[in-house]
């Protein structure tokens, strides 16, 4: 990536009609650089409409990730929820590298009472499968595990620089907000933000800076992580001195605003960071 964008998680409130071809004009309307493509609930484009999506994103000079579907364990003790969460990548994965999405980002897994490296190991295997059938397909989409918001999820940003650091095409979603609910509000400060930036500069390099896809938002949580997602004005996360690190390091891809106001928090993050010297 040649810059650091901002977008909406989804079509912006704003779209009249509320279709992903509308949600790509919204959001050029609105001077931002990226839309997420939701199928967190289900895979709501067809093959068929598929190319109208990257054309348009194309025509827009938008730039499109998508975040894969909520109903994923790659480290379930059940077969079939194993083998359906599998498939739901794939298909996930396939539809959105005919949209001409950049990446696609999953909460990859939950711990449950599993020692958290047998879980890592599952998790690692499962991805290198999926991989080897996209990249044998044609499909060139990266595959981003993300940082999860709850303590029993899979897994915090460090544990994703190790994942990405030992596979080839594959990169973290930092959900910098889950992070923070993840530590139950410990990890808020410029130094943990310039600490972690810096160890992806060290084992991943500088593609890894050049190549992010990023979530924020403000977030509320109990002792248990993450509870639900709010506007960045009603959370005390602090998502400027983050921005300021962003800019330190000169961070380069996609930061994608999941708060319920999405297009509003985007923009508030887009001109904040446009303010900043360097």
């Amino acid at each position: 990536m040649k810059a650091l964008l901002f977008g909406t998680a989804g079509i912006p409130w704003m779209a009249k009609k509320g279709t992903t071809i509308d949600g790509i004009k919204a959001v050029k309307q609105l001077g931002l650089g990226s839309m997420e493509l939701e199928f967190v609930r289900s895979i709501n484009i067809t093959k068929e409409k598929a190319p109208l999506v990257k054309h348009t994103a194309e025509q827009e000079d938008i730039t499109l990730t998508c975040h894969g579907q909520f109903w994923i364990n790659l480290n379930a003790s059940d077969k079939k929820v194993l083998e359906a969460s599998l498939k739901r990548i794939l298909d996930a994965s396939r539809i959105a590298s005919q949209c001409g999405c950049w990446s696609i980002c999953y909460h990859m897994a939950y711990y449950g009472k599993e020692d958290p490296v047998k879980v890592y190991d599952k998790v690692k295997g499962h991805m290198k499968d999926i991989l080897k059938i996209l990249r044998n397909e044609g499909h060139d989409i990266w595959l981003r595990p993300e940082t999860g918001g709850k303590i029993n999820q899979f897994a915090d940003s460090y544990e994703l620089i190790k994942l990405s650091s030992e596979m080839e095409h594959v990169l973290p979603c930092f959900d910098f907000a889950h992070q923070y609910s993840r530590t139950l509000g410990k990890w808020n400060t410029s130094e943990e933000f310039r600490k972690l930036l810096s160890a992806v500069e060290k084992y991943l390099g500088k593609k890894g800076l050049e190549n992010m896809h990023i979530h924020m938002e403000g977030i509320e949580f109990t002792d248990k992580g993450e509870r639900n997602h709010v506007d960045l004005a009603d959370c005390p996360f602090q998502y400027k001195e983050l921005l300021k690190v962003c800019k330190e390091f000169d961070i380069k891809g996609v930061i994608t605003c999941e708060s319920p106001n999405i297009e509003k928090d985007a923009l508030t993050m887009q001109k904040f960071y446009k303010s900043l010297k360097g």
